[in-house]
């Protein structure tokens, strides 16, 4: 079973980003004393605005579109002022029984580039995130 809840940051300039999280593979990787095995985990994450203010919009609309890496002029720190973590978790079946993994994404830092925009006529953001990865076995 895999359930999933997006995180959320909220940042100094009024604009909402949604963060998620997503679990690639698990594979047994020895044994631990938390259930008896060891996983390894491999997960991607990615973000999006969901909310960014008309005026943001408006300054940065005759710039020019973003490149794909990040340009390395006009970075500006914004502070996270709320967040939510990304959550998921999914069951695997081990050579230990099944166990419930769980990967949760905090937002630490955020930036904001007025110097370019998205596809959308919006600043171009780069946030910043730390992974926990936890498990407990099921009980049948």
């Amino acid at each position: 079973m895999e359930e999933r809840s997006d995180g959320l940051l909220k940042l100094s300039d009024g604009t909402v980003i949604k963060l998620r999280v997503f679990i690639i593979h698990i594979k047994e990787a020895g044994f631990s004393p938390f259930g008896g095995v060891n996983f390894d985990v491999k997960v991607a994450g990615g973000v999006s605005t969901q909310y960014v203010p008309e005026e943001l919009k408006k300054a940065v609309a005759s710039k020019p579109l973003a490149p794909p890496e990040p340009p390395p002029d006009g970075w500006e720190i914004m502070d996270i002022v709320e967040s939510k973590p990304a959550v998921i978790e999914e069951d695997f079946a081990s050579s230990k029984g099944t166990f419930r993994i769980r990967v949760v994404t905090e937002p630490v830092m955020a930036s904001r580039n007025m110097n370019y925009k998205s596809i959308h006529d919006e600043p171009t953001y780069w946030v910043s995130w730390v992974t926990k990865i936890s498990w407990k076995p099921l009980k049948g």
